[in-house]
């Protein structure tokens, strides 16, 4: 029975046949667990190709796991770390990172999920003072919560205050991938090469079945790193049915076609609903999100035939998500539903 596929999440997609074959290919025979197997060796060898050999990778099972852990490694307690306000970190994880890391997350206003450093500066003091929590970690979400994209230089111009600072930059890359495919620039120039020192790399949302990614372009930074995944209980032993899948997808440019495919198919769907008067979209699309705002009568009748979340209930905007394996005809009956309700 195949199930109707709805548009609330790439996360609700299911797994690229070519990961799926990865997975199989493994589960022969027996591997070294936590990591001591080939698969592992070969797939630490695809992040190198891509980010170059002055890195350390560690692979865990969610980005909830990777975000948390990889600010841990480079946080006190008594640290802070500076995101926008509608970041994953300060909103969808449950207070995972402040419960893990001990850190005060502060935020900043962002009407399209960006910040920018004239935002920043204004939480920039308090250093060497034992009363405040010392600013440690700038955060940014690439491409962010609202689907709007950083430009390199954006990056570059966040990471330049923060070193000058002595602070370091996050990039939580949950959908990286369709940052780069809209940016049409490879991994590296929009991460390492911008002065990202922590990198959560996604592989959930474009295709695989599990599994992300904590790279660190600075080694300093990961000393501890493996004890860190180990009590955060994020250190897989079966490891190779995660390393098999980051090896399948960042070979042949799967990755970026699975992000391409999702951002263009995120571009129809956003000229169709353009045409219907009573739907207005709310940010620029750039990768595979929609925000809208929608009649609210129509919402629950809607959502009962196709599932998707309510962004902003206040405002009636909704976020709409097409994935790798969306198809055309999948958007126009979705349109065609949406039409039939605002009749």
């Amino acid at each position: 029975m195949q199930a109707l596929k709805t548009f609330a999440s790439d996360n609700n997609a299911g797994t690229h046949p070519d990961i799926l074959r990865a997975i199989n290919l493994c589960n022969s025979g027996h591997a070294i667990g936590y990591g001591d197997d080939q698969y592992t060796d070969m797939a630490l060898k695809k992040f190198n190709d891509h980010f170059g050999d002055e890195i350390d990778v560690y692979f865990v099972y969610g980005g909830t796991g990777a975000n948390v852990l990889g600010l841990k490694a480079i946080t006190h307690p008594y640290n802070s770390i500076i995101c926008a306000d509608t970041a994953h970190i300060n909103v969808d994880e449950c207070g995972a990172p402040e419960k893990f890391t001990g850190c005060k997350i502060q935020t900043i206003p962002s009407g399209n999920g960006k910040i920018a450093p004239s935002q920043i500066k204004s939480l920039l003091h308090g250093f060497g003072f034992p009363h405040h929590s010392q600013p440690k970690v700038i955060s940014i979400t690439q491409p962010t919560e609202l689907g709007t994209i950083y430009t390199v230089e954006e990056i570059k111009d966040i990471a330049e205050l923060a070193h000058n600072h002595g602070l370091l930059l996050h990039m939580d890359g949950a959908r990286i991938s369709n940052a780069a495919a809209y940016l049409k620039a490879n991994l590296k120039d929009i991460t390492v090469d911008a002065g990202v020192d922590v990198l959560s790399f996604g592989g959930t949302k474009n295709g695989m079945m599990f599994g992300e990614a904590v790279i660190f372009f600075n080694k300093t930074l990961s000393i501890d790193f493996k004890y860190i995944r180990k009590q955060g209980m994020q250190l897989h032993s079966k490891m190779r049915f995660i390393s098999a899948q980051f090896e399948a997808m960042l070979t042949n440019d799967l990755w970026l076609l699975n992000a391409q495919r999702s951002n263009s198919l995120a571009q129809v769907l956003a000229k169709e609903i353009s045409q219907i008067p009573r739907v207005k979209i709310t940010q620029p699309v750039q990768i595979n999100a929609i925000f809208s705002i929608i009649p609210a009568e129509v919402i629950k009748p809607l959502q009962k035939e196709y599932f998707f979340y309510v962004w902003d209930e206040n405002k009636n905007e909704v976020r709409w998500m097409t994935s790798f394996d969306t198809e055309e005809s999948d958007i126009f009956k979705f349109v065609n539903t949406l039409k039939k309700y605002l009749s």
